[in-house]
């Protein structure tokens, strides 16, 4: 047998349900027996306990009168570490609250902590081993099968996951990398001077386009400045050009002290002006028709202008999409060396991943004949003589479709757990598979184990129930003196009445209690002399 214990259960309390007004339950480790009269609210405190499980409520088992029915338990490992509480309540108007240390919380986020810890079989209970996944960990631990392997599963997912979000397939990646290749080499093989050179472009065009009609304006203007167009002889003494007038200006304000600074502002004037009459005497002898540079300049434009067209409406946007577009190849580049790299990664994770799978699937296929035998063999002797108990074995890879399958009695056809069994059955099958691999929570709860079952069957059911709990903590709620006998503990539910209202108490019974209560479970009578001592037989070859 392998097993782990969780945390266990250490303490319960339960307001207002049912008959329950208040009772807190202190559940030691080992086996608990929870006895009592037909009626009494056993089935409140395992009612209770599926309530933590995320059970739907039945609000109307909020007692008479009462705001809200509560539900509290206190969970602790060994030396009280790492303590958990866990609440529900339920309020008449149908709503349901959920706290986890105090602090709120969802019914579902309540319900999966208490799992951890939990485990109910019976007519309530949560059934949790009809659960595919359930049966095939109880399988895999059965039969120690290592399923490290499997974890190349997770690494091949996050290996496919990281290929795909490199984007596309080789191909797409291919192609992407080759049209960024183009543009990049479509906008360094113009060589582009820099992002003012369709300006500077445009106005050398605008210049030849149009070099006579330039040459006649700057003449014209010539003449206007120093009198002459710039092709005949110097002007004499009879020009009348503006350097001439400018000329006059400044000798009549020669020899006035007063007027010296208009004179100097004069002056300079001349002088801007013969700059100017330079530079237009420049463009009238050097600006000639040049047809083969114009259709240059025009080429070149033109050429420009398609570059912007497809990559940006200046070359200075034209330029940024350059270094965008190389800034992507690098990135697009390392993407191809990296997918190249996982494609031989993931091709040797599937490998190992298809190894390992083969080699679960086998070992599974091997154990569950081998736990097959073992549950059937212990059913025999839990009043289930004609039990038939079978392991499925399915699915692709690594066989993960595990199926528990039953036939409880003679000539009943094998079907899956969950439809095979009554309440009683099923708890013992449930008993019968906790006894071949022992992975519950913490706290194992069976409610009509017993169910159906007396003699020697039942004093076999609580034996079986003894040895489980030596392995973690058991509560089973039980009629049979048999069974209760062999808890290591025993608690008994009882009616009483307080302000003329029926309530339900819980006790802890020491050695006189559990005489007592057992001569009433085995007579009717707590008083019987003879169901006494028949009582005091039974715990004497109890282990408690």
């Amino acid at each position: 047998m392998t097993g782990t214990v969780g945390q266990t259960l250490v303490e319960l309390r339960v307001r207002n349900l049912g008959v329950i007004d208040d009772v807190t339950i202190v559940l030691p480790s080992g086996m608990t027996a929870l006895t009592g009269e037909t009626g009494a609210g056993k089935t409140l405190v395992v009612g209770a306990l599926n309530l933590l499980l995320g059970a739907r409520a039945d609000h109307s088992l909020i007692r008479a009168g009462a705001e809200e029915a509560v539900v509290e338990a206190r969970f602790g490992g060994p030396g009280g570490e790492g303590e958990l509480v866990l609440a529900r309540s339920l309020a008449p108007g149908g709503r349901s609250r959920a706290w986890i240390d105090g602090r709120m919380a969802t019914v579902s986020a309540v319900g999966a902590e208490a799992a951890t810890r939990i485990d109910v079989h019976g007519q309530q209970g949560n059934r949790s081993l009809t659960e595919p996944s359930a049966q095939r960990k109880i399988l895999d631990l059965f039969g120690h099968i290592d399923l490290d392997g499997l974890v190349e599963a997770r690494r091949l997912k996050h290996l496919l996951d990281e290929a795909a979000a490199l984007g596309g397939d080789v191909q797409q990646r291919t192609r992407h990398a080759d049209l960024l290749r183009f543009q990049i080499d479509e906008i360094e093989n113009a060589a582009i001077e820099d992002e003012a050179e369709d300006h500077r472009l445009d106005r050398e065009e605008s210049r030849l386009a149009a070099a006579s009609a330039h040459r006649q304006a700057a003449a014209a203007a010539l003449t206007a400045v120093s009198g002459s167009d710039g092709d005949g002889p110097t002007p004499g003494p009879e020009a009348s050009g503006a350097l001439d007038r400018l000329a006059q200006a400044a000798q009549a304000l020669a020899g006035y002290p007063a007027l010296v600074d208009l004179a100097e502002r004069v002056g300079a004037a001349m002088a801007d002006l013969s700059d100017l009459s330079g530079e237009l005497r420049s463009v009238i002898e050097t600006w000639e028709d040049d047809p083969r540079r114009l259709d240059e300049v025009r080429a070149r434009r033109h050429h420009l202008r398609q570059l912007m067209h497809k990559y940006g409406d200046t070359l200075e946007e034209t330029l940024a999409f350059a270094d965008g577009a190389r800034a992507q190849l690098a990135a697009v580049e390392s993407d191809q060396r990296r997918a190249a790299e996982l494609d031989a990664v993931i091709e040797a994770a599937r490998g190992a991943l298809e190894l390992a799978e083969a080699d679960v699937a086998s070992a599974r296929r091997r154990a569950a004949p081998e736990l097959a035998e073992v549950v059937e063999r212990t059913l025999r002797t839990l009043a289930m003589p004609s039990a038939r108990f079978e392991v499925s074995v399915d699915g692709p890879g690594a066989a993960d479709e595990i199926t528990f399958h039953l036939g409880a009695n003679r000539g009943e056809p094998l079907l899956p757990l969950a439809k095979a069994a009554s309440g009683g059955e099923l708890a013992r099958t449930m008993l019968a598979i906790r006894l071949a691999v022992t992975d519950a929570p913490g706290l194992m709860v069976f409610d009509e184990v017993d169910a159906g079952v007396g003699g020697a069957a039942a004093t076999a059911v609580g034996a079986a129930l003894a040895r489980l709990g030596c392995q973690g903590q058991v509560v089973v709620v039980t009629h049979l003196a048999q069974v209760a006998a062999q808890a290591d503990h025993q608690l008994e539910v009882h009616k009483t009445e307080r302000e003329g209202r029926t309530v339900s108490e819980v006790a802890a019974l020491d050695t006189e209690g559990r005489v007592t209560e057992l001569s009433r479970m085995l007579s009717g009578r707590p008083d019987s002399s003879s169901a006494r001592r028949h009582a005091e037989e039974l715990l004497g070859g109890s282990p408690g």
